[in-house]
């Protein structure tokens, strides 16, 4: 009966360690995958942040230019 019981007990470690392996593989791969995703992700912000610091420059130099059109009609209204 021991032999059995011992034999019951070998066959659900080597199921254990054959589940765990699969799990283990399956995490990889999805860690894998966020890695990717992160490495997009970033790109594409650092890509959005070069676009919104160019458009606020632009701004930045049409609200100047704006500036200096109203300075020159305040002054020749003097």
């Amino acid at each position: 009966m021991t032999i059995e019981i011992l034999k019951g007990i070998q066959g659900s470690i080597a199921q254990l360690r054959a589940e765990t392996t699969a799990f283990r593989a399956e995490t990889l791969a999805r860690f894998d995958k966020l890695e990717a995703s992160l490495r997009k992700d970033r790109r594409n912000a650092a890509g959005m942040l070069v676009m919104m610091r160019a458009t606020a420059g632009d701004f930045d130099a049409r609200v100047s230019e704006v500036e200096e059109r109203v300075t020159v009609l305040e002054n020749r209204a003097r």
